[in-house]
């Protein structure tokens, strides 16, 4: 099997996004802006998380459009109403499959997503 790392962390031990078998899996994302910053609420959080995941997977050269499956995060299924909104408009027609888990997050984030898409 052929692989190709992308963005590798340096410190940590893992890819940003790893090329197999004719799909590309993007490591969780979570809402860091360049500057370091994370912005505020559920659903500026939500869209800084999926920016980063087209950036991913258009890099790796697929689309969103291919995005078959994603695992969200939420450190508070409260929520789940706010990041399902924007999510929904990034995934308009024929959404991925997803899964939906409620955990602790790294860095003040509400919302982490992970994603498989199809190249």
């Amino acid at each position: 099997m052929a692989k190709t790392a992308m963005g590798a962390m340096g410190k940590v031990p893992l890819s940003l996004a790893t090329i197999a078998n004719g799909f590309v899996f993007v490591s969780g994302q979570v809402p860091v802006a360049e500057d370091g910053t994370i912005p505020e609420g559920i659903e500026a959080q939500t869209m800084l998380v999926l920016d980063k995941l087209k950036t991913l997977v258009e890099a790796a050269g697929s689309s969103m459009d291919n995005v078959v499956k994603t695992t969200v995060f939420l450190t508070d299924i409260e929520d789940f109403a706010g990041m399902n909104a924007v999510y929904a408009s990034v995934f308009a027609s024929e959404p991925p499959a997803r899964s939906t888990i409620r955990c602790d997050l790294a860095v003040d984030a509400l919302v982490e997503i992970e994603a498989i898409a199809a190249l």
